[in-house]
């Protein structure tokens, strides 16, 4: 008589179950931290303790990486933002000229003259306050009624961040793989060439909207 042969318990598959209201809060929380899955995970409730564990087991879950990428595309969508809209952003913040904002003395123009592309891709401006002169304002019998004080605003200095890290952040957050793109071409691709295409692809989903 022949040994009984053990049975194997195969583990079921997850893959129809629906996710728990923790695994769906967990989602919910990536896509605003992709960056910090810990964090993610103890922003949808789950104990600062065990975070790191449970957030590596979700990332492994199927369902977990599918919702994931379903919110990210949402976003995206939402946000008009995608792999086209960051080159196009970085070609205009690599282009930008210090002359677009200065007067031929040298001085600054005023903001509402600068480009548009300077007013957004500013991080800070040090503005000063000064008080240049004083007045009295007189009521009809002569007496003084009011002191009032011309103030000017002088724009000192900007702070020019470090732009092209912050749009690789921005890539990165939004999922978008604006620096992942591969072009199977051959010959020489310019950044003119692709510049041309991603026009024509904006164009053309803004065309499908309407």
């Amino acid at each position: 008589m022949m040994p009984a042969t053990p049975k194997t318990h195969k583990r079921k598959s997850t893959q129809y179950k629906p996710l728990t209201a923790m695994q769906e809060a967990y989602c919910q929380s990536y896509i605003k931290t992709p960056e910090n899955q810990s964090q993610a995970a103890i922003d949808a409730g789950f104990s600062p303790n065990t975070a790191a564990v449970k957030a590596s087991v979700m990332m492994r879950d199927e369902r977990v990486q599918k919702r994931i990428a379903e919110l990210m595309e949402e976003r995206n969508k939402r946000m008009r933002v995608s792999a086209d809209y960051v080159l196009m952003r970085l070609v205009e913040i690599d282009q930008m000229d210090v002359l677009d904002i200065l007067n031929d003395d040298g001085g600054m123009k005023p903001i509402a003259e600068w480009p548009k592309v300077w007013r957004t891709s500013l991080s800070a401006m040090d503005i000063a306050t000064i008080k240049t002169t004083q007045a009295s304002l007189q009521k009809e019998n002569g007496e003084a009624d009011l002191s009032v004080e011309d103030v000017e605003h002088i724009l000192k200095k900007v702070k020019w961040p470090d732009k092209v890290k912050n749009l690789e952040l921005i890539g990165k957050h939004v999922d978008v793989n604006a620096f992942k793109e591969r072009l199977e071409v051959s010959g020489t691709v310019t950044i003119a060439d692709r510049m041309a295409k991603a026009r024509d692809r904006v164009k053309k989903q803004a065309g499908g909207e309407e």
